[in-house]
């Protein structure tokens, strides 16, 4: 399974593929899709769009894994992450590709066991899950983050899943 995280931002989206097959994840390729801040929104929306678009058409992932924004900032700057992120959302989307969102919190306890670790903390643990990994920058670690806390989270819920179906043919006989 092919997976990309998508870490939403106006100036800065980061971007991890990671493949997980057998039990392992392994790095594809990370970056950043830049917006000029002094172009309209309108036209930074857009090129994060088909930035995002050439992204998933080059890689071609099963899934994304989007994370949710947390801003504790004024309206105005929490409006215009939140149409970025719509912008996250739309390109998977669009090219049929399923989309998961996870919360800051969740993808950090998933990556560092703790809801409340820093930014370096969740780098370093993706450079320890994806070895060799060089990584583009806090907001491609922070998207390939996103990428493996899908992939735990999505292993997880299947194990559990399995678990149940034993469960019940065990209780058929």
């Amino acid at each position: 399974m092919r997976i990309i995280g998508i870490d939403p931002g106006l100036q800065r989206t980061g971007w991890g593929v990671v493949d997980y097959k057998k039990g392992c994840p392994k790095h594809v390729a990370n970056g950043v899709c830049k917006s000029d801040s002094s172009e309209p929104l309108a036209l930074r929306l857009a090129d994060i769009f088909s930035q995002l678009e050439a992204i998933l058409t080059k890689y071609r992932p099963d899934t994304a894994a989007v994370e949710n924004t947390f801003v504790n900032r004024d309206a105005a700057g929490a409006l215009k992450l939140g149409q970025a992120r719509g912008m996250a959302l739309l390109a998977p989307a669009r090219l049929g590709i399923e989309v998961y969102e996870y919360a800051p919190n969740v993808v950090k306890k998933a990556i560092v066991g703790s809801g409340h670790a820093e930014k370096l903390q969740v780098e370093e643990m993706v450079k320890m899950q994806l070895s060799g990994v060089v990584i583009e920058g806090s907001d491609s670690a922070d998207a390939l983050g996103v990428a493996l806390c899908h992939v735990f989270k999505g292993n997880f819920e299947n194990r559990v899943r399995e678990a149940l179906i034993k469960a019940d043919r065990k209780n058929d006989w």
